[in-house]
């Protein structure tokens, strides 16, 4: 009876402590994801619905009556009028095809490294992050020169076309560029995820999958792979979602040809000053990002289950 009775009371303590540990630990980052992307988002949504001023910015929000002065039709240019559909197609495009390019690049990289000796590996992970170190910049401006009519990149495959009589390309101001560019930029991105999940891989069920008579080939699609897809959706996520917004690499190595939705909403917001209308490409591009991300949630939420 007593034991009954004491248990409840030495309990509640206990939670107490667990409860304010959890805020002490969640309390910050939610904090931090409250005041730098829930309050903006909400103040770029409002700003869509306002009217674009006279000399730039937002117009005043109520009118000469005292009114809400809001409209609908900033979103109208964005549904009517083509351009901005194709250019947003166009960085779906850029971004998948960086994804996938950064998958095909980082998997074999990430399970190299996972399967090195452990006195290698901090050094290898650490060349990975490595142009982490220099400045963002300065990076992509180096690929202008690397991609230049007169590099020797450039040089050396208009000299293999010519050999076989195509006419030469201009690798720099172009889609390949903006591609090359943008897989640089994320590579790290896909490696790091993938390589965390690629290490804490049993070896034991290898072992076991070649004992039951399973080559390489089988070992890696039955076993390796599929208990790596968590670090393939963390790393496309990582590596997606900012390829799609991104406007630096489009804007210095893609030229006119090559430019994002990035580049139209920074040129909204800074040359045209139409705020309203770079707040309604800004929604729609967080509302693709959250569309894919919620897309690549569900694909992987059956082969969990399967696995679990």
């Amino acid at each position: 009876m007593s034991d009954a009775v004491a248990t409840p009371a030495t309990s509640k303590p206990v939670s107490g402590k667990g409860g304010l540990a959890r805020w002490l630990i969640s309390g910050p980052p939610l904090l931090y994801l409250i005041v730098f992307f829930a309050v903006p988002t909400l103040i770029m949504a409002f700003a869509a619905f306002r009217f674009p001023g006279d000399y730039g910015g937002l117009a005043p929000l109520f009118d000469e009556t005292g009114a809400l002065d809001l409209t609908l039709e900033s979103f109208t240019p964005f549904f009517t009028d083509f351009i901005y559909t194709a250019i947003f197609l166009k960085s779906l495009l850029f971004a998948v095809i960086t994804t996938l390019v950064c998958l095909a690049m980082a998997y074999p990289l990430a399970l190299l490294i996972a399967r090195s000796p452990q006195k290698w590996r901090n050094l290898l992970v650490l060349l990975v992050i490595l142009p982490f170190w220099s400045n963002f910049l300065i990076r992509i401006y180096a690929w202008m020169i690397l991609l230049g009519p007169q590099s020797a990149l450039t040089r050396g495959l208009n000299a293999v076309l010519d050999v076989f009589g195509f006419e030469p390309v201009t690798l720099l101001y172009s889609a390949f560029a903006v591609i090359v560019g943008l897989v640089y930029v994320h590579l790290p991105f896909m490696v790091l995820p993938l390589y965390a999940n690629l290490e804490k891989h049993d070896p034991a069920l290898l072992d076991a999958a070649q004992d039951l008579g399973a080559g390489k080939w089988q070992t890696f699609w039955r076993v390796t792979f599929p208990l790596s897809l968590p670090g393939i959706y963390a790393g496309a996520a990582l590596v997606f979602i900012p390829a799609l917004g991104i406007f630096a690499v489009s804007d210095i190595l893609g030229g006119t040809g090559g430019i994002m939705i990035g580049n139209v909403i920074k040129q909204q917001f800074l040359d045209s000053r139409d705020w309203p209308f770079g707040s309604v490409l800004s929604i729609m591009l967080t509302v693709a990002a959250l569309a894919a991300a919620g897309f690549a949630a569900l694909l992987a939420r059956p082969r969990r289950r399967q696995h679990a």
